[in-house]
């Protein structure tokens, strides 16, 4: 397989003048490549499954800004939405016909969801809806599992995984102990830990959230029974079940996880799909917990930006584009010829790896498994894989720059890119 060399002279010019005016050179943590080493690249423009940097190298990306590039970056028609869109006005701060539409969309696609409030990130949502889990029971203790990340609030910096696991760092400095002394958390996928939480903190616990696909520690999916069994917990405990699903809402299925795992939650986060790339968030749920929400109720929480058109816009439209017939279907086959040809190069080179995928969500971890939870994810062999990104980069290749992040494919990816993709694994591998 014949690779042009990598060019990065722009991209470490324009790096190190931005360590000079952003903490790190970054806007957030893991785009600076400190798991995996080397210099990041710096991005000038994306169209469907590819990327060019500053460098004018082309890749194939399996990022797709960590999700919302369902359909492929710039899908024409989302731009063109965008661009009538822009002539209206890019924020009214005040209530618009597009949040409707859009809001009626989503609760006919996910199943859980009777009402919603737009926000502008899956942390503003997962922040929001913690808050309505303590106000609509009046509990203060919630549950999450380790390694799942649920944004940068406070609360949630317990054992997170994403950048936290990436970075290496412990519970972030600046989080009091009085804020996360509510946070209980357990292994994911262990039922019996659960119990015990229950049982040993008794009409004390508001809830359980979690991620029902985890993305943030590696791609974990969960054990059979286990969204069943937490299900059945919360209901026998009178405390509220919340999915996360901004990762996998709108990608593991119309109606993500849970229409995929047929468990309906009481409440759910959503982000990156919604927006069509566009800053957003959302949280809904069952119609008598949202109605606690200011003004319908007391718990009060409010944006700005929140439902601003343009996100609208493109939120609607990439909902329009993923109703057509068979998109799914060829999401789904995409993905599985691309991880399943990972595992088999992978197991042909000589390499411990593990993984797997579910619709447009993939993951291949550096061990030989299996992996159930972060702890196993933290046996993977995290200099393997910084040698096996930088190759696959320096290959044409986009990959998470984390063992601890998912990656994702659009329907903008075509055979010729799963080719090529294979390709150039099997020549880092065999190099490894």
């Amino acid at each position: 397989m014949v690779t042009t060399p990598l060019r990065t002279t722009k991209s470490e010019e324009i790096f190190t003048a931005a360590k000079k005016l952003m903490p790190g050179g970054v806007s957030s943590p893991v785009r600076a490549f400190k798991s995996v080493g080397g210099q990041p690249i710096v991005f000038d423009r994306v169209l469907g499954s590819h990327i060019w940097d500053i460098d004018s190298n082309e890749y194939i990306d399996y990022v797709g800004t960590w999700g919302p590039a369902i359909c492929g970056h710039a899908h024409p028609e989302v731009i063109s939405a965008l661009k009538a869109a822009l002539d209206n006005g890019t924020s009214f701060g005040a209530p618009c016909v597009l949040e409707n539409v859009l809001a009626e969309m989503v609760i006919e696609a996910v199943p859980s969801i009777e009402m919603v409030r737009f926000v502008n990130s899956g942390t503003e949502a997962c922040m929001s809806v913690l808050r309505l889990m303590r106000a609509f029971t009046g509990r203060d203790k919630i549950i999450k599992f380790e390694g799942c990340y649920h944004g940068h609030a406070d609360m949630f910096l317990v054992k997170a995984g994403s950048g936290v696991a990436t970075l290496g760092l412990p519970d972030s400095p600046g989080v009091p102990k009085s804020v996360t002394g509510n946070t209980l958390t357990a292994p994911y996928n262990d039922l019996e830990a659960v119990k015990k939480l229950f049982a040993e903190n008794p009409g004390e616990i508001a809830g359980i959230i979690l991620e029902p696909i985890v993305g943030n520690s590696g791609f974990i999916v969960p054990d059979a029974g286990f969204l069943e069994g937490l299900r059945l917990l919360t209901q026998e405990n009178d405390a509220l079940l919340v999915f996360d699903e901004v990762m996998t809402g709108f990608r593991i299925a119309y109606g993500g996880a849970q229409e995929r795992f047929e468990v309906t939650p009481d409440l759910t986060t959503l982000g990156k799909i919604i927006g069509g790339g566009l800053p957003v968030g959302a949280y809904g749920g069952r119609r008598d917990i949202m109605a606690m929400v200011a003004p319908a109720g007391p718990m009060y929480q409010a944006g700005t930006l929140s439902g601003n058109p343009l996100a609208m816009t493109a939120g609607i439209k990439t909902l329009e584009l993923l109703q057509k017939p068979g998109t799914y279907e060829y999401l789904d086959n995409i993905t599985k010829r691309l991880s399943d040809g990972l595992l088999q190069i992978a197991q042909e080179t000589g390499h411990e790896v593990c993984g797997g995928q579910v619709s447009g969500m993939f993951g291949l971890f550096f061990t030989s498994g299996p992996v159930h939870n972060y702890e196993d994810a933290k046996k993977s062999d995290l200099t393997k894989f910084s040698r096996f990104h930088r190759g696959m980069l320096e290959h044409g290749i986009y990959l998470a720059p984390s063992q601890f992040e998912a990656g994702f494919t659009s329907i903008a990816h075509t055979d010729a890119d799963i080719d090529k993709t294979l390709a150039a694994a099997k020549e880092v591998m065999s190099n490894l």
